[in-house]
């Protein structure tokens, strides 16, 4: 079952620095079909405008993974983390017991990104940061694991506290690739730029895919494109 929720339908609301849509319910936007995908509960398509952000503001029991787009943004925290992270890199926060973080575009240009929360496998644990850089050239042509709570992840993927996963691909137009989905498991997938086709259903920039009882995905490039996919149960 591979079900689209186009851009131009997801809820949202623009508050003038800040222009974002929800793929699933959050703030004053409520869908009660569309509440979570397994443990996946946020996915947020946000445009931060120069010179703006988000002030100090906290959050706990939460997996929280920032895929930035366009731009960059800076973050800082009360644990003394401070961090820079520009277009196709990623960080992760785990909120656990508590953090209070803010997160601003410092530059002249609008920021977009990708904001993603999933529900940690267990609460209560000390909160943490993290970012790194993952150069697009790494992944051209095939998924890369840029974050991962699942133990077969190992290498350079940030660690997340959730039995989850965060892929990533660049694809020249007509390039393919494939996605192996374990029994049980569900996926979301979102073109960040380009338009794709997956098991012959059609999607293109910001349109999400929700996935289940699929085996195996096959993405097309119908354009030269960027994807980002999160594996969760």
């Amino acid at each position: 079952m591979i079900e689209v929720r186009p851009y131009a339908q997801l809820g949202g609301a623009n508050h003038g620095w800040l222009d974002a849509r929800h793929h699933f319910s959050f703030a004053e936007y409520h869908d009660p079909a569309r509440i979570h995908w397994g443990h996946l509960r946020v996915w947020n398509d946000d445009i931060i405008a120069p010179r703006s952000g988000f002030p100090p503001h906290p959050h706990r029991d939460m997996e929280i993974i920032t895929y930035v787009r366009t731009g960059a943004i800076t973050h800082a925290d009360n644990l003394g983390n401070q961090g820079r992270t520009e277009a196709g890199d990623v960080q992760v926060m785990s909120a656990g017991t508590g953090i209070v973080h803010s997160e601003y575009n410092m530059d002249d240009e609008e920021v977009r990104l990708f904001q993603i929360w999933i529900l940690p496998d267990e609460k209560g644990l000390p909160p943490s940061w993290g970012t790194r850089q993952f150069p697009r050239g790494e992944r051209a042509g095939s998924f890369v694991t840029l974050a991962s709570g699942r133990p077969e992840d190992g290498g350079d993927a940030l660690r997340i506290r959730a039995n989850a996963r965060l892929v990533a691909a660049t694809l020249n137009s007509g390039q393919a690739t494939d996605y192996h989905i374990e029994q049980g498991r569900k996926v979301y997938m979102v073109a960040a730029k380009g338009a794709i086709e997956v098991n012959g259903v059609l999607a293109g920039t910001g349109d999400g895919l929700a996935i289940r009882d699929e085996q195996l995905l096959r993405v097309v490039a119908t354009e030269d494109c960027e994807i980002v996919l999160v594996d969760v149960a």
